[in-house]
């Protein structure tokens, strides 16, 4: 995994030196400087790369969230988590709108900072690069693992591991192509019972569509394919 590189922006030294140690305790950050102003902070984001700043708002020379600002008018995608005295609603409104990733409220203890960033990091292995999503699940579950809410549930016996794979497989058939049970169970390495109850899920979300195959004798195949397929 790529180190993410951490910009720690607090005004109170001592403050700051403790998230420095806190993010060097986790695996895969890497902080890449300490600064006490909104200007250091500007300064570091203009001449070197940086994945996620944990910023103070109450700042001596501007606002966090002038930073926030800067950021985006400058045209930069570098995450924000926002380590904050600041409960204002109002406040956390600005935030969100400004694009930032996490709120976290201080004090706070090891275990909240852990849960934040490791969240983080998860979000960021499910973003990066390109291609699109098969299904809303997908899109669900990125939202899920940044904010920390459930993700919808699949009905027992089925996981999202497996249905990746049964989607990969379909994706794979091309445009214009659709897989029976059988196929899809050899593509993805399961058997065909499995297969099946992945696609039969699929079908009643409306994820792929079934449509009859023939061309052999007696009753034509099943053969499941998404609905811009068909």
């Amino acid at each position: 995994m790529t180190e993410i590189r951490v910009l720690v922006v607090d005004d109170e030294p001592l403050i700051a030196d403790a998230h420095r140690a806190y993010a060097e305790r986790l695996a895969g950050f890497t902080v890449v400087g300490v600064v006490h102003t909104a200007r250091e902070a500007l300064a570091v984001l203009r001449s070197e790369p940086v994945d996620l700043v944990l910023l103070d708002l109450n700042l001596p020379d501007r606002h966090g969230l002038e930073v926030c600002r800067a950021l985006r008018s400058a045209g930069s995608s570098t995450d924000v988590l926002a380590v904050t005295s600041a409960r204002d609603i109002a406040m956390i409104r600005a935030a969100v709108a400004l694009g930032v990733t996490h709120y976290l409220l201080k004090p706070f203890t090891f275990a909240a900072f852990h849960d934040k960033l490791e969240r983080y990091a998860r979000y960021r292995s499910q973003v990066l690069g390109s291609g699109e999503v098969a299904a809303q699940h997908e899109v669900d579950r990125v939202f899920a693992t940044l904010r920390g809410t459930p993700a919808a549930s699949l009905p027992k016996g089925l996981d999202t591991a497996t249905l990746d794979v049964v989607l990969a497989a379909l994706r794979g058939a091309g445009p214009g192509g659709g897989l029976s049970a059988a196929e899809t169970a050899e593509l993805a390495g399961t058997s065909r019972v499995t297969a099946r109850r992945y696609l039969e899920h699929l079908a009643d979300t409306g994820r792929v569509v079934r449509v009859p195959r023939y061309g052999g004798p007696g009753r034509p195949e099943v053969e499941y394919r998404p609905p811009e397929s068909t």
